[in-house]
């Protein structure tokens, strides 16, 4: 690669909005400089135009989840009616239509602002749960993809190996288990990192994984030490079940296995006690917010501004896609608090943005990222600042603007590595976004 100057007609620069920045970036795709207060662009600078941010980190998503945006919008039900749908849908992914279905998503994600992803990756087995040659050839695929998109990629190898408690997996749940979680944590641990994709472990929730076996997961992260995420306390029928079975909440459960931590992020975390409050703030374990599949899935509304307060560290993820949009994840997290309280102003548009940029990254594992500040990765993302839903505010307020009126649609730039991913709207790599997706749905559904 080679260096780079940015010009930012605007940038976030350490809570505050400066005009005229000036980004230097070097070959091996860090910043070297800012430089606030440069009226116009220097020659050879890229100008970007609009209000430029840390890149953004979705730090939960399903790749093929995409496939079910719209589809699943017909008819009503519940969370559990919809995941049978999900999973006809993963029962017929290969190696070949996932990387392009994830390609597609990942492009979509960089035309967002996204410039890491966290992918919580269950599907690694072929139907019937028979394993490929190389056991790590959907994994592997999900990683070219983030490639081939131009965005960076944490690799959450995710343990799932029971239908509920004490269930054993059938249908697609077959080609998400491993057997035992031993036979995961050896399959896991031949996948390698590179320069754009880190890997994590998952344990999928604690229906899927028996209490015997997280600790395994668990120690598995801590001994290599990599990120763990999990899947917490979605449903209320996941809390009912695991009280039945286990006397304690899934919070519990986990926290009696050493599954919580700092390098731990509870996703959803939607239907906790307050005791469960407690124990993830004082074990400073991060939560994962994903309103919009929250709201689209009838989930409920997670207990965000308690977490906070407990000291859980919050970030964003799109998850389900039913839209890729982190800007409305943030906004959403304001919004829920207000239906609860019925209060406004719970979190400033630069708390939202932390969460949906800084303490996303350090989630995934990739700490370096999410400042505009020399030494740190050079990703970043500009949001246009006259467009019909962000003109007419005064500069100082022009991160209100992106955070609470901006959609993905109003991203004019994407930088990852210094690279120019995604430049005046249009993604450098893929170069029709909309047709890798129609093209790699058309593949999926030729399958059935």
């Amino acid at each position: 690669m080679n260096a780079q100057t940015y010009w930012a007609e605007h940038a976030w620069l350490g809570g505050v909005v400066e005009p005229g920045v000036l980004i230097t970036t070097s070959g091996s795709g860090r910043v070297t400089a800012v430089e606030p207060g440069v009226p116009g662009p220097p020659v050879g600078a890229v100008s970007l135009r609009g209000l430029t941010l840390p890149g953004l980190a979705n730090a939960h998503s399903h790749a093929f989840h995409r496939a079910l945006r719209s589809v699943a919008q017909v008819g009503g039900g519940t969370f559990w009616t919809w995941r049978t749908g999900m999973y006809e849908t993963a029962a017929l992914l290969t190696p070949d239509t996932y990387y392009a279905l994830a390609r597609a998503v990942y492009a979509e994600m960089a035309l967002a602002g996204i410039t890491c992803v966290g992918e919580f990756h269950y599907v690694h087995h072929g139907r019937g749960g028979t394993r490929y040659g190389d056991p790590n050839a959907m994994a592997e695929a999900l990683i070219a993809a983030a490639g081939a998109a131009g965005i960076r990629i944490t690799l959450l190898d995710t343990c799932y190996l029971a239908a509920g408690f004490g269930e054993r997996p059938e249908g697609a749940q077959l080609r998400f288990s491993d057997g035992t979680a031993e036979a995961w944590a050896e399959r896991a641990d031949a996948l390698r990192p590179t320069v754009t994709a880190r890997l994590g472990a998952a344990i999928h929730s604690v229906r899927a994984v028996p209490a015997d076996a997280l600790a395994t997961v668990a120690r598995f992260a801590t001994d290599r030490g990599l990120p763990l995420h999990l899947h917490l306390s979605e449903q209320p029928r996941e809390n009912e079940d695991c009280l039945r079975a286990h006397g304690r909440t899934p919070t519990a459960l986990l926290a009696d296995h050493g599954a919580l931590g700092p390098r731990t992020t509870a996703v959803h975390a939607t239907h906790l006690t307050d005791a469960d409050i407690a124990l993830l703030g004082r074990s400073s374990t991060a939560t994962c917010l994903c309103p919009t599949t929250e709201r689209d899935l009838a989930d409920g509304i997670g207990p965000a501004g308690s977490l906070r307060a407990a000291g859980s560290p919050l970030c964003l993820g799109s998850d389900s896609h039913a839209v890729i949009d982190l800007l409305a994840e943030a906004r959403g997290v304001e919004h829920h608090e207000r239906l609860r309280s019925r209060v406004r102003g719970h979190f400033t548009a630069g708390q939202l943005l932390r969460a949906a940029s800084e303490d996303g990254h350090a989630a995934l594992g990739w700490p370096e990222a999410g400042r505009l500040e020399p030494g740190g990765l050079a990703d970043f993302t500009t949001v246009a600042l006259d467009s019909v839903r962000t003109a007419g505010p005064p500069p100082r307020l022009a991160l209100e603007a992106a955070v609470f009126a901006a959609t993905a649609a109003d991203v004019r730039h994407t930088v990852v590595g210094g690279l120019h991913i995604v430049r005046d709207g249009d993604h450098q790599l893929v170069h029709d976004v909309p047709h890798a997706l129609r093209t790699a749905m058309a593949a999926l559904r030729a399958t059935r």
